[in-house]
């Protein structure tokens, strides 16, 4: 009888291990190359972090643009953080400046044309736990209709999702196959922290009570050097995203 396959047993020693020095080296190099291609340097920093609004906001820059985000320590290095070190002069002014949740991003597009541009682009998104409520929601007596919606009549939920939103809390019982509130309910108030429960509810009914933006503050630009700009907000706790553009 032929031996199978599932009993072979593998050596965890061979098992290749990803060079991180290399990757880092890798890093450095790319964002020195984008130094030389494009004019500016750009710090910049993201309001409520979405992969997806990172990638749309790529994507409608490519070909003029090129973001770096992730990787603090690793950008401020490829940049240099002293005047010895520093890539191009007056870099060391930007890499002192990347710490906590910060990026870069590279353009050769004029500076107030980009600075308008960012000004004007937002992207709604689904609020997360811990975000504070836009607006005061009450859910009425009732089915409970989505998208929700104080002047436009919405869907009803289908019949399987009553246990569900029992479970997140709301007073919920199946009238005539509809989950229906059976009293008016107070979901959220304006300014409060919103529980992840909270944050269920809204993405179910359907609002969107945060917003992903890029805010651009100081920059790098070549023949100039470094120019002061908008101080940016820096959480030192945030979670980096990503290691680096692959566009």
């Amino acid at each position: 009888m032929p031996k199978s396959r599932r009993s072979k047993l593998t050596t965890l020693s061979k098992t290749p291990v990803r060079s991180t020095k290399a990757s880092k080296q890798a890093l450095v190099n790319e964002i020195r190359a984008t130094v030389d291609k494009y004019d500016h340097c750009w710090i910049f920093s993201v309001g409520d972090m979405r992969n997806e609004g990172l990638k749309e906001i790529r994507a409608q820059w490519r070909g003029t643009g090129r973001f770096f985000f992730g990787k603090g320590k690793v950008m401020a290095k490829a940049l240099g953080l002293t005047p010895e070190t520093e890539y191009q002069e007056g870099l060391a002014n930007v890499a002192k400046r990347l710490r906590g949740q910060l990026g870069l991003f590279f353009t050769s597009h004029p500076v107030d044309e980009t600075v308008e541009w960012f000004e004007s682009w937002s992207k709604k998104e689904y609020a997360r736990m811990g975000a504070r409520a836009t607006q005061e929601i009450t859910l009425p007596e009732g089915p409970i209709l989505t998208p929700y919606s104080e002047t436009v009549l919405g869907d009803p939920f289908p019949h399987s999702m009553e246990p569900q939103l029992r479970a997140l809390g709301l007073s919920t019982s199946l009238i005539r196959g509809v989950p229906s509130l059976n009293n008016p309910h107070l979901l959220c108030r304006q300014g409060e922290k919103l529980s992840s429960e909270k944050c269920r509810i809204l993405k179910l009914l359907g609002v969107q009570m945060a917003e992903f933006r890029i805010v651009l503050g100081s920059r790098w630009t070549k023949d100039v050097g470094y120019v002061a700009g908008k101080e940016l907000d820096v959480d030192s706790d945030a979670e980096e995203a990503a290691a680096m553009d692959q566009d």
